[in-house]
């Protein structure tokens, strides 16, 4: 997730198992610890634009790496204060919040190697957006008022509210999926394989996709929380085929591997962007939650025939039409059809 929540979370989880009743050193020790595992983005190549998604949320984030990791934060927490903090008393506060990270991060659709080094499989409970204003607040509130009156009390309440959110969130998730195989059935489609994500800031509406026919079928699902599910219905892609591709711009054995490195990443969810034609894109994500577009992608065109493929974020905004849109399904509203709609 975003820094703030992975901070604020680590600071939780220390402030909850404090013992030296300096809650709000413990407060910020706890932080620092839960934002360190994010210091992979700092893996990165001029020449291989693929290293930093080869990394992210890779072997910092694992279950593994929570002992390491907390030691590397106590270490950073004595340096910080010049030896005034010993790095025996920051140990308990900087593992805690470490060992909330990469857990979080499971909770996300993004995916997260928390079986490193024993398997590479991105694991991803998808029951939490990657931003999520509501969980961060509750989890803030708590935290800051713990920070404050020096008392416990506040933050063992938010911790209890954010882990009845998160299981909302898998409720949902589950909701949104059994809606998503209904849907299939009813159009004769035999799913091969089928996902739903949360979208942006909410646990609400989902975008939601499934392989069927040599094709992914994609759309929106709004499940509220007192409400029954409503579906937007999205559109279709053809799924890549990679070999006839590869043929088609005459790739070399590295840009072949770069796809492979890629399809990894994107759980195998590979398509030619439709208005990109050089561009392989992530299915998984779009701006609009219905949308067939990528939101990014890699594109083997960029660069001179012997160098890496360029990964690119193609349309992180959507159009106005498409914000607009967003906006209406999430409150349940029903879409409004284009302005030159006969």
């Amino acid at each position: 997730m975003d820094p703030l929540s992975q901070g604020v979370l680590g600071a939780t989880w220390a402030l909850v198992g404090d013992r030296s009743g300096n809650l709000k050193r413990a407060a910020w020790m706890g932080a620092l610890g839960g934002v360190l595992a994010d210091a992979d983005i700092l893996i990165r190549s001029s020449s291989d634009s693929l290293l930093g998604l080869d990394f992210h949320r890779h072997f910092t984030h694992s279950l593994f790496f929570i002992p390491f990791g907390g030691l590397a934060a106590a270490f950073l927490i004595m340096a910080l204060t010049w030896g005034r903090i010993p790095w025996r008393e920051a140990l308990l506060p900087a593992t805690l919040g470490y060992a909330s990270h990469g857990l979080l991060d499971g909770c996300t659709s993004y995916g997260t190697h928390l079986l490193w080094p024993f398997s590479d499989a991105r694991i991803s409970w998808s029951v939490i957006s990657i931003i999520d204003p509501l969980y961060t607040g509750v989890l803030l509130a708590g935290a800051f008022l713990a920070y404050r009156t020096g008392r416990k009390k506040p933050v063992w309440i938010a911790a209890g509210i954010s882990m009845l959110y998160l299981g909302l969130g898998a409720v949902q998730s589950h909701r949104a999926g059994a809606e998503l195989e209904r849907l299939a059935e009813s159009r004769g489609h035999v799913v091969e394989r089928m996902d739903v994500r949360p979208s942006f800031g909410n646990n609400i509406l989902f975008r939601a996709y499934y392989e069927a026919k040599g094709a992914y079928h994609v759309d929106a699902i709004r499940v509220g929380w007192f409400s029954a599910p409503k579906v937007y219905p999205g559109g279709t892609i053809a799924i890549l085929d990679r070999e006839a591709f590869a043929k088609e711009f005459a790739l070399s054995d590295r840009k072949r591997r770069d796809i492979e490195r890629f399809a990894h990443f994107s759980d195998d969810y590979l398509v030619r962007h439709p208005r990109h034609p050089s561009v392989i894109g992530d299915f998984r994500y779009a701006a609009v939650p219905y949308a067939i577009d990528p939101m990014w992608g890699i594109d083997v065109a960029a660069t001179p025939a012997d160098a890496h493929v360029l990964f690119q974020h193609l349309d992180r905004s959507g159009t106005p039409e498409g914000r607009s849109g967003f906006w209406r399904m999430l409150r349940g509203k029903p879409l409004r059809p284009p302005e030159n709609a006969p």
